[in-house]
């Protein structure tokens, strides 16, 4: 690996799309919790709203009043390239990622630059994965996808759970989700392209198969499971075909510690029958909407990116993911749950994973990894000392 190498680059941190909703957040939390010394800078497309945040900055930290801004545009790839070769670790919250997420990809793998985002869409995972996994591992770049609410308590709740349980032997882990709060026009934006992409999907996820190299002695899955009523939980269990069980088989076939046949499971937790039964359907109905180009671009500028709640809003929201583990004669219990999913804890989970990626020492490793590959116990403590909770759990 080839990391950074070359005269130091003038930032240890650049977060892009800093002037968005969850972006303007995750800046107002590295302005509060980044440590005296971290280099850092803001970027976007705009100087004339990155000076206002900068103003804003400055009110919660007077050091962020010579906070260094970048202008970048991810339609401009020669910007991007700039912007990537200044930084040790770039951060995007510049989604839908299918859209505009490549270009910055593709520069930081080039330049040996860790990346970090907040996409919950399997198709562009999938597609960096084809097209700039092996160039980042030639220079040494951290490819790191998913790092807020997707899908980083799921993956670090995983992580946590298998951890209690004895090594070398099968496990199976089942997460139960729950949550109370709004997700980010960002989020749906992302949410409804993948459904309307589900062929395409579907395609770069069969290319992926066909490269990635197999596990020999080892298996890691994550089968959809069926609908059912979880006794665990004591509410009604229904599948996520979301991109968060992936990102767990991934973590799971990159650590031995999850032993030799590792199975999870992901669910969402209803606690009633008829919500049970009409969840699943309005969800259907919004991804046959959702293929048809006009109708995705209506609902999509009903709730735009960019927008998100008040804070007196966010304070009431929160989530948390119950998980069960089983192996070798064990069975355990274990929770994690936090503040406002959409927005809040997405922000605090983005910013603690870059400062880990920046900061902490941390297992080498390079091309596109999870989470847990990546910063594991580091992150796992970060986001303990953040007030995100990571426990064992009594049986219900």
């Amino acid at each position: 690996m080839k990391r950074q190498s070359g005269p130091e680059r003038p930032y240890d941190i650049v977060l892009f799309g800093a002037t968005g909703f969850v972006g303007a957040l995750t800046a107002e939390y590295l302005a509060a919790h980044a440590p005296e010394g971290c280099r850092w800078a803001v970027a976007g497309r705009s100087r004339a709203r990155l000076e206002q945040l900068r103003e804003r900055l400055a009110a919660i930290n007077p050091a962020c009043a010579g906070l260094p801004l970048v202008v970048a545009d991810a339609g401009e790839p020669d910007s991007l390239r700039a912007l990537a070769e200044s930084a040790r670790v770039v951060a995007t919250t510049v989604g839908p990622y299918l859209w505009y997420g490549e270009p910055l990809v593709a520069a930081c793998a080039d330049a040996g630059t860790d990346y970090a985002d907040l996409t919950g869409e399997p198709e562009f995972v999938d597609s960096v994965y084809l097209r700039h996994d092996a160039r980042a591992r030639e220079t040494g770049a951290r490819l790191v996808h998913a790092c807020g609410f997707d899908s980083v308590p799921h993956d670090l709740g995983a992580y946590f759970t298998v951890r209690q349980l004895p090594r070398d032997v099968p496990l199976r882990v089942d997460g139960f989700v729950t949550a109370g709060g709004i997700f980010s026009g960002g989020t749906f934006a992302s949410a409804l392209t993948a459904m309307g992409r589900q062929r395409q999907a579907a395609h770069t996820a069969r290319e992926r198969r066909l490269h990635e190299p197999r596990l020999s002695a080892r298996r890691a899955r994550a089968p959809l499971g069926t609908p059912r009523f979880s006794r665990e939980t004591g509410t009604w269990a229904l599948p996520l075909p979301t991109l968060d069980p992936r990102i767990v088989a991934r973590s799971a076939a990159g650590l031995e510690r999850y032993g030799p046949d590792f199975r999870y499971r992901h669910y969402a937790s209803v606690r009633t029958l008829p919500m049970a039964i009409g969840g699943p359907v309005a969800l259907g109905a919004l991804a046959a909407l959702a293929r048809i180009g006009p109708v995705r671009t209506w609902l999509m500028n009903r709730y735009e990116p960019g927008r998100g709640p008040g804070a007196e809003q966010r304070e009431r929201s929160w989530f948390r993911v119950r998980f069960v583990g089983e192996g070798g004669g064990r069975r355990v219990f274990t929770e994690v749950s936090g503040g406002d999913p959409g927005y809040g804890e997405t922000a605090k989970m983005l910013a603690e994973s870059v400062l880990s990626l920046a900061l902490d020492e941390l297992p080498a490793t390079a091309g596109q990894v999870t989470t847990a590959v990546a910063m594991g116990d580091a992150l796992l403590a970060r986001l303990v000392a953040a007030g995100v909770v990571f426990r064992v759990a009594d049986a219900r």
